[in-house]
């Protein structure tokens, strides 16, 4: 596929599945450069976010890297470490593990999770520059449709 003017009738027989792959990878290739260049990684991001009692985590509980992998089995890349992530926040001090094994955040990792997610509104304002919330929104309603209409579920 090639990026060039297309005419409307072009566009609306072009495969949706092509688009959104090349979707997918240039959004998570821009989103995780952006935060490299802010000093962490995407699944350091979502380990914090697991094992925050403020965030996704229900309890505050330490957790396995098992259980965490199991949390984000959905947004998870094949070439995400978890194991080697979680040691890089063990060194930060942002995690620590106790006797069991299990993962739990420190208040240092707390205050860093506050910190990374500042950061979240200017890279979402990046992608989404010169598109209205209109234009997103059925967007968003159109690819919601389409895995209904293929037995999927869209979560919305």
């Amino acid at each position: 596929m090639t990026q060039q003017q297309s005419t409307d009738a072009e566009l609306a027989a072009q495969p949706a599945a092509y688009w959104t792959g090349v979707a997918y990878e240039a959004l998570i290739a821009f989103t995780r450069a952006q935060q490299a260049e802010l000093g962490f990684t995407q699944p350091q991001f979502w380990l914090l976010r697991n094992l925050s009692k403020a965030d996704l985590s229900a309890d505050g509980h330490g957790r396995t890297l098992t259980d965490l992998r199991q949390a984000m089995q959905s947004y998870l890349r094949a070439e995400d470490d978890l194991a080697a992530e979680a040691e890089v926040l063990l060194e930060r001090g942002w995690l620590s593990r106790d006797g069991e094994g299990l993962l739990w955040i420190t208040e240092q990792g707390e205050e860093a999770r506050l910190r990374l997610k500042q950061h979240a509104p200017q890279i979402r304002s990046d992608i989404h520059r010169g598109i209205d919330d209109a234009d997103y929104v059925t967007t968003l309603k159109v690819l919601q449709q389409m895995i209904r209409n293929t037995g999927g579920t869209s979560g919305g």
